[in-house]
């Protein structure tokens, strides 16, 4: 138990620095540059963790990585870009928060499970919490922010998917995994942020400051928390941990930025958390069936399975064997050896 909320709140690290990043793009980087921010945020960091580890990934991790690297970076840093350019935060925000709802459908197609009752409703009421949070009247709906938006969430809901089905090779750890993707992704950045902003480019103090701390913190280590958190946690509760990210951008604009917060976005705040907390609650255990409560036969070689084993063989409870006669087993041995004979 202590080890699974230990798992939580290291996992949770990750989406919390994520919600800087709304902060950090409009105080710090470059305007209207969305496609070199993912480009300086990615590869970066990538290239550092490759020097830490050395690992290169091997088989059929190459095109693994190149996909992976591609959904939760190469696609997802451009459209989280320009949709955090394009539209109030609030908004993108909210867009972001659809992603549990993303990750149930597709862990019911491509990994064949089913999500609990505590992880649908998560998926339902945090999207809702984060709405009453940030969103304001009036709030922009640029149809290119949304389509941005919403195909970014997309992006990241199948990585973070494919993710936890695939794992990661044998001896290979968090961080050279976590390198792999940031590489692939960065390097598929680069040619359409030459191609459509043309030239990068050269950042001043703030800017440095901030692609210093988007790409080592919200990029390197998050990352690395995050699908550490994919691995041994079942990704419905992982992605409803993502409601973190607008509620720690909502926290700063009002610590920073000295933005009012209403009751209504206070009561927001606590549906969101509630339904992070629903989210990470174990689903209901199975049934026990009736055949799992036979009794199994007595024995000193018969092991409580698989006497309930036998007994659902059977189709009925094995009865406990008389007691014998003493002088019985003397007799009844000349038998047996007569008919072995």
């Amino acid at each position: 138990m202590h080890r699974r909320w230990t798992d939580i709140a290291l996992t949770a690290v990750a989406p919390t620095t994520w919600g800087t990043t709304y902060l950090v793009t409009a105080e710090l980087l470059p305007a209207d540059r969305p496609l070199w921010s993912g480009a300086y945020r990615a590869l970066p960091a990538g290239l550092l963790l490759l020097a830490l580890t050395r690992r290169r990934p091997q088989g059929t991790w190459w095109w693994r990585a190149a996909l992976l690297g591609a959904l939760n970076i190469g696609a997802f840093f451009p459209l989280l870009f320009v949709a955090a350019y394009r539209l109030p935060g609030g908004t993108a925000a909210v867009l972001g928060a659809t992603q549990p709802l993303l990750v149930v459908a597709l862990t019911v197609a491509a990994l064949g499970a089913r999500p609990g009752r505590p992880a649908l409703l998560a998926a339902l009421a945090a999207p809702l919490g984060v709405a009453l949070v940030v969103l304001r009247p009036g709030a922009g709906l640029d149809p290119l922010g949304v389509a941005a938006g919403l195909a970014g969430t997309a992006a990241m809901a199948t990585g973070l998917v494919l993710t936890r089905r695939w794992g990661r090779p044998a001896g290979v750890s968090t961080l050279a995994a976590t390198s792999w993707q940031l590489v692939a992704g960065g390097l598929l950045i680069l040619p359409v942020a030459a191609a459509v902003e043309g030239a990068p480019p050269a950042p001043d103090q703030p800017a440095l400051l901030g692609y210093a701390w988007l790409g080592l913190i919200g990029t390197a280590l998050a990352y690395a928390l995050w699908f550490r958190g994919a691995a041994r946690l079942p990704v419905t509760r992982v992605s409803v941990l993502g409601a973190l990210s607008p509620l720690t951008a909502a926290a700063l604009g009002w610590l920073v930025l000295g933005q009012a917060l209403s009751p209504i976005q206070f009561a927001g705040f606590a549906v969101a958390v509630a339904a992070m907390v629903l989210g990470q609650l174990p689903g209901r255990p199975r049934p026990v069936e009736p055949s799992d409560q036979l009794t199994p036969p007595t024995g000193p070689a018969v092991s409580p399975r698989a006497g309930a084993a036998v007994s659902r063989r059977a189709g009925a409870a094995t009865p406990a064997p008389r007691r014998p006669d003493p002088a019985a087993p003397r007799a009844a041995a000349r038998p047996r050896r007569r008919a072995a004979a």
